[in-house]
Order: structure tokens, then sequence, then C-alpha cells
């Protein structure tokens, strides 16, 4: 079986990681085709080292640009690729512009699509990667749900034929890079935070970043908020301050660069809290048992908010007011599965192979 993975952004980068874990494990042969659509090394190349992922047998180098414009240049120079190599499975992830064109070029090639983590769904349509979702998900011959509830999402649209519930391929990693931590007190250092005395924060999202009244509402929320907070600065987020003309350090808010993904597992593990508009992180944050506040109206990932651990928030006061809260209850509950996600994703592309997809 040839499986050939499309990938672009950071989060498809931690995602990526256990499926080619597990495709070597298995004697698959496996294609990695980077986009380049995160072209920052801190964003993009460096995971493929600290996740021990194999080098892209593809480079697009699509870079920077609007929607459509990176979109269509991601369309464009996959065709080439796919005919090339002609998988059995092209496997798209998440929701980037990236999982679109991989989607789009594949089926227009009459090629098998496998879509990981299908089923994820804000019904907020101003978002791009709620577009991205639902365009993937109709295009797509499987769907690999992380959840119950991605599986009921795409149930109610019509699509349970297609679907298969794998659990979440970022709790594989997670959970193995959460196990491998040995020394939690450098990156502490590194940040010079005390333990569970400070929170970390993540803004990148354009509806908080381009909106000069929500960025200035969030980053005095940061200011304000009753103990430390570390900002993680995503280059948007630098770049739109710049032109806001606004201070990101102050009051409780210091800023330092993005973290690679190791010493960002064991910075939330050790942090107080989380601060977020990151899909990602706020599973991420769960997981390690660290309480979040997400700068948004709604979640793709529910059962954070409905167990507890995280709380919605818009810029502002709310924001200060849900990061100082204290800690909810305890749980035990993994609704994002035990760690074996890829194991199951591969089950389910090798029965699809045989059965026709």
């Amino acid at each position: 079986m040839r499986v050939l993975s499309v990938v672009g952004a950071r989060p498809q980068f931690v995602k990526l990681a256990p499926i080619a874990r597990e495709c070597a494990a298995r004697d698959v042969e496996h294609v990695i085709v980077h986009t380049g659509q995160h072209y920052d090394p801190m964003l993009s190349d460096v995971f493929f080292s600290d996740l021990g992922i194999p080098d892209p047998d593809v480079h697009l180098g699509v870079g920077s640009g609007g929607h459509g414009a990176q979109t269509g240049a991601i369309l464009a120079a996959l065709d080439e690729v796919l005919l090339e190599h002609r998988p059995d499975w092209v496997l798209v992830y998440g929701d980037t512009n990236s999982t679109l064109a991989g989607a789009l070029s594949a089926v227009k090639l009459h090629l098998p699509i496998a879509h990981l983590e299908a089923g994820l769904r804000s019904f907020n349509r101003r978002m791009p990667e709620e577009h991205n979702r639902v365009l993937t998900d109709h295009a797509a011959d499987l769907l690999l749900a992380p959840t119950a509830v991605a599986r009921d999402h795409l149930a109610a649209e019509g699509l349970a034929m297609r679907t298969v519930v794998v659990g979440d391929v970022m709790m594989d990693v997670l959970l193995r890079v959460r196990d491998e931590l040995t020394d939690t007190g450098a990156v502490l250092d590194m940040l010079g935070m005390p333990p569970a005395g400070f929170s970390v924060a993540t803004i990148h999202r354009a509806e908080n970043t381009d909106d000069p009244a929500r960025l200035r509402a969030t980053v005095e929320a940061l200011q304000q908020v009753d103990h430390p907070v570390v900002l993680l600065a995503h280059p948007r987020l630098r770049v739109r301050a710049t032109e806001q003309g606004l201070d990101l350090d102050g009051g409780a808010l210091t800023t330092r660069d993005p973290l690679p993904y190791p010493q960002l597992v064991g910075a939330v593990s050790q942090a107080r809290g989380v601060i977020t508009d990151s899909g990602g992180l706020q599973k991420e944050a769960f997981a390690l048992r660290t309480p979040c506040t997400t700068v948004r109206t709604e979640t793709e990932w529910v059962e954070t908010v409905q167990l507890g651990w995280n709380v919605l928030a818009e810029p502002g006061p709310a924001v200060r007011e849900a990061a100082s809260r204290p800690g909810p209850a305890p749980t035990e509950a993994a609704p994002y599965g035990d760690g074996h996600a890829a194991a199951a994703v591969l089950d389910a592309l090798e029965r699809g192979r045989t059965t026709g997809g």
C-alpha cells in the first residue's frame, strides 16, 4: 500500500508524526508532501526533527499568500506530484488550505482521499477552516473521525457510511512526548517562570489578530490577568501588533517566540493555565490537565467545555476573568482516545483499500 500525506502547517506536522511512525512499523510506503504553507522554520521544518518525522519527499515551497492564491498554488503544484506517485490513498490532515488543495487535486485525478480529523465543526462559516473542513469531508472517500461527536456531525450530513472513529492522533504524539519529558525545569528556566505559577498564551487566528479592536482587547486582558502570562507570539501576531502600534509586553504579559513542540508540552504541563485561540492547544491542555481559556465564541472540541476544563471567552474582561478562575473538578475522561489512533488509521486505510474505499 502506498500512502501520500499532504501537510503544510504546524498542527499537521504533529498529526503526521504518529502516521509516519506507524507506516514505517508496517512497512507501508509513505510519501510525504510538504506544501510549504508555513515557511518559518520554527513553525515548519524544525518539527520534522523534533518529532522524528522523515524528511519530506516533496517540498512545494508555496509560502504565504491569500487564501485563494495559496490554495491555488498548492493545487497547481500537486497535480504533477500525485500523477507521478499514484498512491492508494491521498491522506489529508485537519483544516488548512493544504488540506483542501490536497483533496481537490486528488478528487480531480480520481485518487482515493482519506481525511484525518474529519467531522470537526465550529458551525462558524466566517472561519476559513470551517469551509476547508466541510468541503474536504464531502470530497473524501474515507472520513477518519477523532471522536463520537465528530462522527455524529458527519452522520447528520449524510456521510455516516464513509466514517470510521479512530481517535485523535495528536494524543498519540502528546502522550509519547509527555512520557519522554525528562527535564521540564529547563523550559521553566528559559521562560523565567515558576511551576504552576503562570499561563501559556497563543493568539494567531485572523479573526483575533486582524481586527484592531479585538486584538487590543485581548492583549489588554492578558496584561491584566492576576498571574504571569507568557505569550508565545506567532509571526502573524507580531506583524499585526506592530501595524497597530500595540505593545505586546506589559503588566502580567511577556512575549517569547513559539516553542518547539516538546518544549511546548513541557511548558503547558507545568503551567497554571492556557489562553489560546488554537484548536489543538485546547485539546492538549485538557490531556495534560491544564485549565484552558479559549478566545473564541465556539470550539470544535466541545468535550473540553462540557467537562469543565475549557471556557470560551470574548476579548476583554471575560478573558481576564476566565484566565484567573480556579481549577475545575478532576476527571478521568478520555474522549480523544488512548494514544493508539495511528494504528486505527492504518487499519482503516488497509480495509478501505481491499474493499475499494
